[in-house]
């Protein structure tokens, strides 16, 4: 059931709070289910002057696809630099690889639905700041500046809850 709040006076603000909340939501659903992402290869005919050869050759094609199987938290480049650093315990990064996914769809999910919204935002933003320790232990300084970013538009929508009308919670 979707509860609709007594709307703001404010509509730049209101509209403000509903982009920021799709923006910020999709953002972190798609990267969770990025996480899922795959690369399977299917043995193709070449075609030769747009038509299937003769000959029985064959190339391979990468596909991209979705599966449990496939499921990486931490890349293995990152995960190979994060050993490396003493400030990261290996358990850490093993409990951290696990949980990364789940939470950005779960955060994702909680923002763009409006579920406890404040509790979502402030999570979201704890979880981005915790890859920023990562990136600035091993200097990826554009990666840090996005994230950032990102942590600056959470702010923003913490700053513009208060004109949120559109939810499924009355409480924000």
């Amino acid at each position: 059931m979707v509860s609709v709040n007594k709307p703001s006076n404010h509509l730049g603000d209101t509209l403000g709070i509903l982009l920021l909340r799709l923006w910020l939501g999709v953002r972190a659903i798609q990267t969770g289910i990025e996480k899922f992402a795959g690369t399977h290869y299917t043995d193709q005919p070449v075609n030769i002057d747009g038509t299937t050869n003769a000959y029985g050759l064959t190339e391979a094609v990468a596909g991209k696809t979705y599966a449990f199987s496939n499921y990486k938290g931490i890349p293995d480049s990152l995960a190979a630099k994060f050993s490396q650093e003493p400030l990261i315990p290996s358990w850490f990064i093993t409990i951290y690889d696990w949980a990364l996914g789940p939470l950005l769809l779960i955060t994702g999910l909680f923002v763009l639905l409006g579920l406890a919204l404040r509790y979502s935002l402030l999570a979201m933003g704890l979880l981005y700041t915790s890859l920023t320790f990562g990136l600035i232990l091993i200097k990826q300084d554009a990666g840090i500046a996005w994230l950032g970013l990102h942590v600056l538009l959470i702010v923003t929508a913490l700053k513009l809850a208060n004109h949120n009308c559109f939810s499924l919670t009355k409480n924000n």
